[in-house]
């Protein structure tokens, strides 16, 4: 029976997180329901002062059916005897979540222990590449054998299983483990009741009424993980130490309280029974005066009044959008894949293919994803030394993400995707228009004019586009996976939110940033984005047909096949190890990266590939010994490159919070030194942007964008969008340009 998984991270006194060996358990479960492994994360010792908060150990299994084999029509085709409601990996639906929460609560001991249980995480447990395969090829009839993973004796079609997803069927729990002296990710609602805990300390209360400020209703208290600097942060407690600051006395909704930073006031919380455990007011810093310019909200803005002159701007498509969406599988034009979605990376796409005309459907990536971003800062003062934000493993970018709203965050025919998660109780929050998937024009795709004959040839470019935004803290993030007719891929991330700032004495200045307003300070700082990318170029899922070579451009040497000295060329270097895939980009000789398939071949001969070409990057601007990189040691390259295995799944291990170990993760799983001449390849691409903050960011920053992009690189025989068609002129453009008939051009005329 094939079986399908999902992961139940919770939390209470001992902490929660999913065994990785579901396989084994899979088999055990029952006929007609769902099964559960559940795993808790312990920590050291056992104290008196702890809230009697405890923990179960599950986690779900999805119940299977059985359906026979496919039955042949009249034709001999393959055919379904009925239709699918689901993929094995599509997103989990909120009746899942109640099934994976309830079965983590019947473990529970007693009554107190399952109603004291608090959780993290539910999620997909992803079957098998092969699992992925007979779906794929049994989903959508009529069956596809070919889509169906290479044997020596041909396609196997073997009898089919597939998921129910339904949220009826009971669930059982089938094994557990503890996971010692790890943290798991906050939640918002520990955040919340930590600013209260905060605004309620009396001590702290004084402080905030030495600088004047007595109505707590003004004071905002982001709470950030502690990350870990020593033997102070270990994982034994969980803990936080908010950044203060406090909005002025003002009558409108949204006032940006971050213009005024609280400096000097240390504070320590024990998020796991909500209490201050350190506290001190170690310098009386001034609160900034209110700036003028703080406020970004309509008719609040510089000179409170907005530009007149801004004429409607519609995109019309009369006849609906050109993609196609059935559940969650994306068909558009060439292209299609499945769209996912985590509590931890946000959105995440699956089985990418392209359709080649006589060749088929053709695997492109198996599951792409942003995995990890960190957020460093560059100011050694307290308490910016210490802003060195995890915001994938320690918060989660997919459970801060925003319900979009059309017209503003996308304009066009759009389809929206709901998401689902646990909330910190166990009960199912859905967010609405989670996902955003429309179409944008993209400029010209090609065009030439014969200069004899004047008459020109233009396309204009579409492109297809998959996002999702969220905020964290003061930032806001949104990730971006457009889809283009000449076979790129573009992952994109825009930047925007407002500044974590910081408050100066008066006269004070600081080289390690830029002055703001008269008190307010931007410390500099760089964002770093970890992108996963599982590739199968010409591969169907699991097969490990595929390579990574490094292309430099090199200068040739002067002499007699260099008179001219204007020679240079392209050189290639395979990349045989994951020691040897430790690589960084090098604009200075173009540096990009080619993933081939070893067993597929072009028209001239030459391996089918797909190369990876960066944007705009950089390095950490940090020295070798800073706290930081202990945890976030996948920074000091821009890529890297591993052998696929299903159990390493995120940069910095599954655990970044308060994370003790040196270089667990990816630096450690390469020290295998995996041979990659022919594997099942998974890039890690390492992106990021040094962010010295410039006046025009305030007082909320205009986006900027980072990415990188991946095109085919003799993966066709020619340019796959010279059959895109022209672009339809309409009778409007006509008229409102005057032309009534074409213009004879004057050099046909002469000629």
């Amino acid at each position: 029976m094939a079986t399908t998984e999902e992961k139940a991270t919770h939390c209470g006194n001992k902490r929660g997180n999913v065994r990785r060996e579901a396989a084994a358990a899979a088999a055990k479960a029952p006929a007609g329901g769902g099964g559960v492994i559940v795993q808790d994360w312990a920590v050291s010792g056992d104290r008196r002062d702890e809230k009697p908060v405890a923990a179960a150990l599950a986690t779900l299994i999805r119940p299977v059916e059985a359906i026979t084999e496919p039955h042949l029509n009249a034709k001999g085709i393959p055919i379904m005897m009925r239709a699918h409601s689901s993929h094995p990996l599509d997103p989990l639906a909120a009746a899942e979540i109640s099934v994976a929460v309830a079965t983590v609560r019947a473990a529970g001991a007693t009554p107190e222990v399952r109603d004291s249980m608090r959780f993290i995480e539910v999620v997909l447990w992803e079957p098998d590449k092969n699992v992925v395969a007979l779906a794929d090829a049994y989903f959508f009839p009529p069956f596809q054998p070919s889509l169906l993973p290479k044997t020596k004796g041909g396609p196997v079609i073997p009898k089919v299983h597939a998921a129910t997803r339904g949220g009826h069927h009971r669930g059982k729990v089938i094994s557990s483990k503890v996971i010692p002296d790890v943290q798991p990710p906050m939640d918002a609602a520990e955040y919340a009741e930590c600013e209260a805990v905060v605004k309620d300390y009396p001590p702290f209360k004084e402080a905030m009424k030495k600088r004047g400020i007595e109505d707590m209703d003004l004071v905002m208290v982001d709470p950030w993980c502690v990350g870990y600097h020593g033997d102070a942060d270990a994982p034994s407690r969980r803990l936080a130490k908010p950044l203060i600051f406090c909005r002025t006395e003002s009558d409108c909704p949204m006032e940006n309280g971050y213009a005024r930073p609280v400096e000097g006031i240390y504070v320590l919380v024990d998020m796991q029974n909500m209490v201050v455990v350190e506290f001190e007011d170690r310098k009386l810093v001034p609160l900034p005066p209110a700036d003028p310019l703080r406020n970004y909200t309509s008719g609040e803005s510089r000179g409170g009044v907005d530009r007149s002159d801004v004429k409607p701007l519609q995109i019309i498509q009369p006849e609906g959008p050109s993609f196609r969406v059935n559940g969650h599988f994306v068909e558009w034009q060439k292209w299609n894949f499945r769209i996912g979605f985590t509590p931890r990376e946000g959105l995440v796409i699956y089985s990418v293919a392209y359709i080649d005309g006589s060749r088929g459907r053709r695997p492109v990536a198996h599951r792409l994803s942003f995995v990890e971003m960190v957020v460093p800062y560059g100011d050694p003062n307290e308490p910016h030394y210490r802003k060195n934000a995890f915001d994938a493993g320690e918060d989660g970018l997919g459970k801060n993400a925003h319900s979009l709203k059309k017209g503003c965050d996308c304009l066009g025919y759009i389809k929206y995707f709901d998401a689902h998660f646990t909330n910190f109780t166990g009960g199912v929050e859905t967010i609405e228009n989670c996902v955003c998937l429309h179409e944008e024009d993209h400029g010209i795709l090609w065009k030439h004019q014969d200069w004899r004959s004047g008459l020109a040839e233009v396309r204009r470019s579409r492109r297809l586009t998959v996002s999702f935004i969220c905020t964290v803290a003061n930032y806001e993030y949104g990730f971006y996976w457009h889809f283009y007719q000449d076979g790129k891929i573009e992952a994109e991330v825009k930047l925007t939110g407002i500044l974590s700032l910081g408050a100066l004495q008066p006269g004070e200045t600081r080289k390690y940033g830029t002055t703001i307003a008269p008190g307010l300070y931007a410390p500099v700082h760089q964002h770093f984005f970890v992108a996963r990318m599982d590739m199968a170029v010409d591969c169907r899922p699991g097969e490990p047909f595929n390579q990574v070579v490094e292309l430099n451009v090199k200068v040739e040497e002067p002499g007699e096949t260099n008179i001219h000295n204007n020679a240079f060329y392209a050189e290639e270097k395979l990349l045989r190890s994951e020691l040897q895939a430790m690589r960084d980009c090098n604009p200075l000789t173009a540096r990009h990266w080619i993933i081939r398939n070893t067993r597929t071949v072009n028209r001239t001969g030459h391996l089918t590939g797909y190369k990876l070409v960066p944007g705009s990057n950089c390095l950490p601007l940090a020295g070798p010994e800073a706290k930081f990189l202990r945890r976030a040691a996948f920074l000091k390259h821009n890529l890297w490159v591993t052998a696929y295995s299903r159990d390493e799944k995120y940069p910095g291990g599954e655990f970044p919070n308060q994370n003790p170990r040196v270089n667990e993760g990816l630096t450690t799983w390469v020290k295998q030194n995996r041979p990659l001449e022919e594997s099942d390849i998974v890039l890690w691409y390492v992106f990021g942007i040094t962010h010295i903050p410039r006046l025009e960011d305030w007082p909320v920053m205009p986006v900027d964008r980072i990415g990188f992009m991946l095109m085919p690189h003799g993966f066709f025989n020619c340019s796959p969008a010279v059959d895109v068609p022209p672009p339809v002129v309409c009778e409007m453009d006509l008229k409102d340009s005057g032309a009534t008939k074409p213009i004879q051009n004057e050099l046909i005329a002469k000629l």
